[in-house]
């Protein structure tokens, strides 16, 4: 089974030097990768602050960095918002980090489609910005990004919990699963972030190969509600009992 995931706005500054290491490598991405770099370099702090998406200057130094000559980190690690908390990804046994670094492919507002393990620098794209003129979610529809994405979930049950802005990278074609989180029979937004961590924490413990696999998981505080088909999507809807 593979996993779809989205990133988060909050990342570790921390890494080690080596070279970038993501699918499809950096070449495919070198457009857009150029242009962030360059919006870095002119110093322009007024682009700089609306790319970021931040509003203080002093909150735009640890990211005033050279992407392609920085401390790298893998992307599981390198995010840290609320989904990655509730992974807790650095807790977890050798088997199910290597469960998720192999079968979790995360949608980046910079770099697209990349691997849990695959190795990334700081950056800082704020969701639904353009770099450069460059709209992320229209670059990444090209179809060398859409093959390289075909080729990683081939053959595979695929567990979309990607945040919806980010379906927009890659629309699925093949028949998928995405869940919903209900308490008190109303809709969970924010905290659904946590769940979506919980669950790639379960499946990886849990080492979860079909979605069948996923219904018959018990997931501390979930019970599935209802499951309905909508075209080629299963939508689980979890009721979460605390």
């Amino acid at each position: 089974m593979k996993i779809l995931f989205s990133p988060s706005e909050e990342k570790r500054t921390n890494g080690e030097n080596s070279e970038i290491n993501i699918l499809g490598g950096t070449e495919i991405r070198k457009e857009i990768l150029y242009r962030y770099q360059k919006i870095i370099e002119e110093k322009n702090l007024e682009n700089i602050k609306k790319l970021f998406g931040i509003k203080k200057e002093k909150d735009l130094e640890p990211y005033l960095v050279d992407i392609f000559d920085s401390p790298l980190l893998k992307a599981v690690q390198r995010y840290s918002g609320v989904a990655f908390k509730y992974l807790k990804y650095e807790s977890l046994n050798d088997d199910a980090k290597e469960y998720i670094d192999n079968n979790t492919l995360i949608f980046s507002n910079l770099f697209g489609a990349i691997r849990a393990k695959d190795t990334i620098p700081l950056y800082k794209v704020k969701q639904g910005n353009d770099i450069g003129g460059i709209k992320p979610e229209v670059f990444y529809q090209k179809k060398v990004f859409f093959d390289l994405i075909e080729k990683e979930i081939e053959n595979e049950d695929i567990l979309d919990l990607r945040a919806g802005y980010y379906e927009k990278f890659y629309k699925i074609k093949q028949n998928y699963t995405t869940l919903k989180f209900l308490k008190n029979d109303k809709i969970v937004s924010h905290f659904a972030k946590a769940y979506r961590g919980i669950v790639l924490k379960e499946c990886a413990l849990h080492n979860i190969k079909t979605v069948d696999d996923l219904k018959k998981l018990d997931i501390p505080n979930l019970v599935i509600k209802e499951i309905k088909h909508i075209k080629n999507k299963q939508e689980i809807i979890y009721e979460i009992k605390e």
